[in-house]
This record gives structure tokens, sequence and C-alpha cells, in this order.
């Protein structure tokens, strides 16, 4: 970081290095570096779901990694992106949100709190909130009921802006414990009533938080119970080349110049003469 003062430049040492990606790289160029955030996914409606998000952005390219378990053995789960890019505050549920008092929280139910789809996470094809119940184009879980997703899609500029107003929820639950959707579970879902309401009932759901600017991390995604607090220091020391290499040119631009400045003489006011 360099401080102006009292007509000197001041090089200040010790400077976490996110913060010089901050300053070098802001607004549409900050996404152009690459911007990463983790997302703790927590169940809901007691399906002992849980797993873990990150959303990686490079302009307008959006990747999403996501590995859960707990969900319904080789069955689809409905995915999405939900919330708002208008800055309207939303956020996961919780158990008090089942206003009917039936012991599921339903979808309509928890859109109160987590508000309407904004990108439907398919394996293929389009990604529109119209896409929302497309099941066939849906991520399957595995037997033991591990989920793997990972897809770049192309976004607009609303969620490049407002990505950490988003966040990540999956769908499907198994109230009756008998390893797949059924209408014995709970019923019809209120969405579509060919569709049992155990297919579109959220299992899990996760926020942005401590999201850190750092650079796209490479590997895989560790599943669940990460720390927010972690995440964000792993994404904040991973610097690009280029923050890098901006950062040491700035501090070489400062040095040089205090030499030059140390070189030129003070002249006094009355005599004209060097001191």
């Amino acid at each position: 970081m360099i401080v102006k003062r009292t007509g000197r430049l001041v090089v200040l040492a010790s400077v976490p290095a996110a913060v010089f990606l901050t300053l070098g790289l802001s607004g549409p160029a900050l996404a152009q570096a690459g911007k990463a955030y983790q997302i703790d996914l927590a169940q809901l409606n007691d399906s002992g779901s849980r797993g873990t998000v990150m959303l990686s952005l490079k302009g307008n390219q959006l990747t999403v990694q996501i590995e859960s378990e707990g969900m319904v053995p080789g069955q689809p789960s409905a995915q999405h992106l939900h919330g708002s890019t208008k800055g309207h505050n939303f956020h996961c549920p919780d158990a008090s949100d089942d206003t009917d008092g039936d012991g599921i929280l339903s979808n309509t139910e928890a859109t109160v709190d987590y508000g309407d789809i904004n990108i439907s996470l398919t394996t293929s094809g389009d990604t529109k909130a119209t896409s929302g119940l497309a099941v066939e184009r849906m991520p399957v879980a595995d037997n033991t009921g591990k989920l793997s997703y990972n897809r770049t899609i192309t976004v607009g500029q609303d969620v490049v802006d407002h990505i950490k107003d988003l966040h990540i929820v999956q769908h499907g639950i198994d109230r009756n414990n008998d390893d797949k959707y059924d209408f014995d579970g709970a019923g019809k879902s209120e969405l579509d009533p060919k569709l049992p309401q155990e297919a579109t009932a959220p299992t899990n759901c996760g926020e942005v938080k401590g999201a850190s600017v750092g650079s796209i991390p490479v590997g895989g995604v560790e599943t669940g119970g990460g720390s927010p607090r972690q995440a964000s220091v792993s994404a904040t020391t991973t610097m690009t080349g280029a923050a890098l290499a901006a950062a040491a040119a700035m501090a070489g631009a400062v040095a040089i110049r205090r030499r030059r400045a140390a070189l030129v003489p003070v002249r006094t006011e009355n005599t004209g003469k060097a001191a």
C-alpha cells in the first residue's frame, strides 16, 4: 500500500496481499481476474444433508462446483441459485417457516425467505428459472447419497455484480425413509401434482459467507462442514501472478522515487545555498 504523507510517498510493508488485489483490481477488472466464493450447505427438513459449494467467476463465466452428501440415493436433486440481483435481502429459511405446521418445509413456504429461482443448476441444456423442475436434467445422487456437480455457465452482468446476494438450494427429501421419492412420504408437490412433495421440498441451503477475492482454486471441493473463515483465508492468500507483479511494480516505483528525492539538494530560504 502507498500512502502520500507531507509530500512524500511512504511504502507500508506487511500489507496483506488481498489489499493490493483489491486496490489494483476493482469493478469489472476484478471479475476478469477471477473471484471465488465458498458456500456451506446446511440441512433443511431434518434431511441430514450437507455439502460445500464453490462459485468461481471469470468475467461472465460462472463455474459451480457442488459436493453434497445425505441426499436420497439414486434420485435426482433439483438445485438452483436463489435470491435477488436487485438489492432485495433473501436468506436461508428454517423450521419456523413451516406455516401450516405439517412438519414439512415446502418449497412455497421456504421461497418467502430464499426468494425465487435465479439460475437452475441443470447438468445440460438451459439454466433458466423455467427449468427449475427439469428433474431429468438435474444431477443424481449415487447409491450412498453423495452428489457431485460441476458446470460452467454464462451469466448476466447482474449476477456478476450481485453474486454475494445469491445462495444455493438443493431439493429432495425422504420423509418415510424408503430411499426414493414417493407420494406416501408427504403427498403431492404443491408445485406440480404429478411430482411427490418429497421431490421438491428443500433438503439444504447455503449462503455466501466470509467471501474473499482471490484466484480461482484448483482441485476438488471438500464436502461439508468447512469453515467460512478458513475459506476466506485460503481465497485471500491465493493471489494471481498479475496482482503480485502489479504490487511489486508499485513498490519498485516508490523506491526509485524515494532514492531520486534523496539526491535533490535542499536550499535554504535566505541564502539560496544548498544546506
